[in-house]
């Protein structure tokens, strides 16, 4: 998921905002350090945590700077442009821009782009591209014309250069290297025209130009990087990629920028009549986010660099960090439940420096402070004992040297926690017999763990029928396959009652049935929202088996009046019951459970939901009980997935027979419902009229 956090405003005293607005923001050398350019004079470097300027510098009286200032990464220098021709280079102790290097050019400057890791590349209005050093040795150098001098905007992309021109909607895609040039005609899908706001990333094969369609949508073009044809024109199509994520009538105040591969951040009013608002939609399940009414208005510009958007409100440059979180099904589909704070995810090999050869500047400074965290854990007292005696040590003593550390850590030091579970795991895998199960226990009890950083733990659980680690992975872990939580739904139902007495199994989610059962007993002639298991008003049913099956009940009027399961198995059930997962990859490992325990568990289930029906909170007592829409989603799963294998049991045909009649009893009860919901509207209709004619009463409406 992602989320915006509180914003604030940074001093604009300086900044002289022109009426196009900001030209840019670029990021400096140095961490948190923003160069921000008006349309006007003034160029201002911010630090965005202190919310302070540290600099500021103007060019003088009759001058225009027409590009935004930006950094030279491999120098620390700042580049700007004024007058389309002048170029101009100083540093932090620079006061005068007058007095500092200048180079007058032969052509118009469009835009200059820095990149991380390479030189500033200086886009000219012709669409040439030249490097910052070869113009610098000869500025007088004739520029060439590439595509026609119109309006056009671009957008620079690690070392490959996406031209695209408005009138005719075009796209030019330029490599720096080859300096090839491949043009593209983007045809009009669903849409009638296009608006001039795009934003754009790239693949390994392919750049995703996004634009914003005249009816309010987003939509997408896929062009090819390296095309074999660069003489013809060849055509691209849009695709709708969300459908209305601004009003169709906003012509300004509309800004898009791509955040990550799956979110996207949106600058405009969602309806004709609302408000501009800032919002972010996941882009893979087409799902809005988080969003963020923005009642002042901006001027449509929106930057983004790292974790932090920049927007101008007025003269005022407001900055709203934001997070996004990894998208995954379970979460767009409702089904991602956490029951404690979300771990400490952390990427290992970008830690030890093993990541990618470029970064923007707010990803090198957090990862600068990763390795910082790094190396402080790495003097943690006792960590390097431990790892040593990971690899070498028996269990008991490894337990000890644990236990040292568990003593001193805190949540900060995450990444030893993780050191320490690939070295227990690497060492199970290396040594069949080596399972240091209460190394495991107090490990997973830190909360920084999850599934995809210790994939092997719990097929190693499995393998040893470790029924108690495995019971605590499915309360900690919220990023469990749907192969693995069926697996441990096989074991819990497979492994003996003799075997489960002996172990320390957590019964939180295990309420008292026996209590319970007594007090359903004193009432049962009361119906249990309306349904009464003795009703045999079922002319569809067929009549039941005098042949009593092995799980029948002791009584006729409650099917299920004793839990068909012992409390501990029932605690392990309820720990799945908890779990998440998505329906559509669940289903399949569901049906290879045999047809014995999908009747014991379709008894439990229908057990728990009498005991939820049989009180007017339609909720079990207990710490962490299983909900009423966990027990009838599981009753769902497991008849989609073996409806006939279980429609062929004889045992089941009882259990079968009571759903039936449960079902059927709600519906008369929902229909009932429905009328008392049409009188009151009816009775609510009434009392708007009196009160309308300037009557007032007090009236009493008796039901029953």
């Amino acid at each position: 998921m992602a989320a915006l956090e509180e914003e604030f405003t940074l001093s604009t005293g300086v900044l002289g905002t022109g009426p196009e607005g900001l030209l840019g923001v670029e990021p400096s050398d140095r961490a948190d350090q923003f160069l921000v350019t008006d349309s006007g004079r003034t160029i201002v470097l911010y630090k965005v945590s202190d919310q302070k300027p540290l600099g500021s510098w103007s060019v003088k009286q009759g001058q225009v700077i027409t590009c935004p200032a930006v950094c030279n990464f491999q120098t620390g220098e700042y580049i700007v442009v004024h007058d389309h021709k002048v170029l101009r280079i100083w540093n932090n102790e620079d006061v005068n821009l007058e007095k500092v290097f200048k180079a007058t050019l032969s052509a118009e400057v469009h835009r200059i782009h820095s990149i991380q890791g390479t030189e500033p590349l200086v886009l000219f209005s012709s669409g040439a591209v030249r490097g910052l050093e070869a113009l610098l040795a000869e500025p007088q150098q004739k520029i060439e014309t590439i595509i026609p001098n119109e309006e056009w905007k671009w957008e620079c992309l690690s070392n490959k250069i996406l031209l695209l021109q408005h009138g005719h909607y075009f796209a030019y895609i330029q490599l720096c290297k080859s300096h090839n040039l491949s043009k593209y005609t983007l045809l009009l899908g669903q849409e009638k025209s296009a608006n001039p706001n795009f934003t754009a990333c790239v693949d390994r094969k392919f750049i995703s130009l996004m634009s914003l369609g005249s009816d309010g949508c987003i939509y997408e073009s896929l062009i090819p990087i390296y095309s074999s044809d660069t003489e013809n024109n060849q055509k691209v199509v849009r695709s709708l990629l969300l459908k209305t994520v601004v009003s169709g009538a906003a012509h300004g105040g509309v800004a898009l920028s791509i955040l990550d591969q799956d979110h996207i951040a949106v600058l405009g009013p969602p309806l004709p009549a609302s408000k501009e608002c800032l919002s972010i939609w996941n882009i893979k399940f087409q799902t809005l986010q988080t969003s963020k009414e923005l009642p002042q208005g901006t001027s449509g510009q929106l930057w983004y660099y790292g974790e932090t958007l920049f927007l101008l409100r007025g003269k005022l440059l407001t900055v709203i960090p934001y997070k996004c979180g990894v998208s995954s099904l379970a979460g767009a589909l409702g089904k991602l439940q956490r029951t404690h704070p979300l771990p400490h995810f952390v990427n290992w090999e970008t830690c030890q420096g093993c990541g990618p050869e470029s970064y923007s500047e707010e990803q090198s400074r957090i990862l600068r402070r990763k390795k910082i965290e790094t190396n402080s854990q790495s003097n943690i007292p006792g960590s390097e004992q431990l790892l040593s005696a990971i690899r070498k040590d028996s269990e008991k003593h490894i337990e000890v040297e644990l236990r040292k550390l568990l003593a001193k850590w805190t949540p900060t030091f995450h990444s030893v926690i993780g050191d320490v579970m690939a070295g227990l795991l690497g060492r199970c895998k290396a040594e069949p017999s080596f399972y240091p199960r209460n190394c495991f226990v107090p490990l997973i009890q830190t909360h920084v763990l999850s599934y995809s950083l210790c994939p092997g733990l719990m097929e190693l659980a499995l393998e040893h029928k470790d029924v108690q680690l495995l019971q605590l992975c499915l309360r900690q872990f919220p990023d469990i396959p749907e192969s693995v939580t069926s697996a441990c739904l096989k074991l819990f139902l497979s492994i003996a009652d003799d075997s489960l007495q002996d172990l320390n199994i957590s019964m939180d989610s295990v309420f008292d049935y026996s209590a319970h059962n007594e007090k359903m007993e004193e009432q049962s002639e009361i119906l249990h929202n309306g349904f009464n298991p003795v009703d045999s008003n079922c002319s569809n049913c067929h009549q039941e088996s005098h042949e009593k099956p092995p799980f029948a009940p002791e009584t006729a009027l409650h099917p299920v009046t004793s839990c068909p399961v012992i409390p501990k198995r029932a605690a392990l059930l309820n720990a799945i019951l908890h779990s998440a997962y998505s329906e559509a990859f669940l289903l399949p490992h569901l049906k290879d459970i045999p047809a014995q325990h999908i009747t014991l568990f379709l008894q439990y289930l229908y057990f728990l939901y009498l005991k939820c029906s049989g009180n007017a909170p339609m909720t079990l007592p207990g710490k962490h009980p299983p909900t009423l829409s966990q027990i009838m989603d599981w009753i769902c799963l497991l008849l989609d997935a073996n409806f006939t294998v279980v429609l062929m049991i004889p045992e089941a045909k009882r259990l079968l027979t009571h759903l039936y009649k449960f079902v059927k009893s709600q519906i008369s009860v929902y229909s009932e419902l429905n009328k008392i919901e049409v009188s009151f509207r009816e009775l609510r209709k009434l009392n708007q009229e009196q009160r309308s004619k300037g009557s007032y009463s007090i009236e009493v409406l008796e039901l029953f």
